[in-house]
This record gives C-alpha cells, structure tokens and sequence, in this order.
C-alpha cells in the first residue's frame, strides 16, 4: 500500500479500536472525528459490511505546522487512521502523511510529514 501502512493484530476489534486511541493519545494526537462505516452503510444504504472505523487524528501542533507551510494541506486532513475486520482477524492502518509530499510542489511540508509519519508509524506498531 503506497498510501499508508498496516498490520493485522490478535485483539478483538473493539480493543484494537481502545489501543489505537490510546497510542494516539501518547503521541499527541486527539481523535476529532469517528466514522462507523458499517453503521453507516447499514443506516443509508440498508447493506450489511465488516466491522471498520475511520478515526480522523490530529496533532494540534503540526497540524499548526502543516497549515502554516501549505494553507490548502487541509484538503489532506486530519489523518485517518482505520481499524476493521477481515477474514476473522482485526486490521489496523494508518496514513502515510508522506504521501502528501507526492500530491504537492511544497518542499517545507516534507520534514512536517516525516515527523507525523514516525509517530504514527509508532502507533500502528505499538497496537498489540
């Protein structure tokens, strides 16, 4: 996946969700929005779909940094990190902030990315 990274974990989904937002915590994130995908889909479109969440997080401080380098970043946030089932087994993944660097001609925004992307790289491998 050129777009984000990923991992399948042995927690249950709901516990998979806690851990995320935990480790997001520990790495200054907030979780500003909670998608319930197949809540959704069952409330709008009446289908039924595997358990998946997108939780929209944000880093006050670079996302601070981010708009301050490249006012329109905010069309590329907050980054989405998303946890659901497949097959039986609990995924986890999160946006690679570098693949903003691909989509924009802003060279100030490359280390902002890099920073995010350790972080959120700890996130996904800390979720056990």
């Amino acid at each position: 996946m050129s777009y984000g990274f990923s991992k399948t974990v042995l927690l249950s989904y709901e516990r998979a969700i806690e851990r995320v937002t935990e480790e997001l915590t520990k790495e200054g994130f907030g979780v500003l929005t909670t998608i319930d995908v197949k809540e959704i889909l069952k409330k709008k479109l009446n289908v039924d779909f595997n358990k998946y969440i997108i939780l929209g997080a944000c880093n006050p401080s670079f996302a601070h940094q981010a708009l301050q380098a490249e006012e329109q970043i905010g069309l590329l946030l907050p980054c989405n990190v998303i946890v659901y089932e497949k097959d039986g087994k609990t995924v986890v993944s999160a946006f690679d902030p570098m693949s903003m660097t691909r989509v924009m001609d802003n060279e100030a925004v490359r280390p902002i990315a890099e920073e995010v992307r350790a972080k959120l790289e700890r996130v996904i491998n800390a979720v056990r």
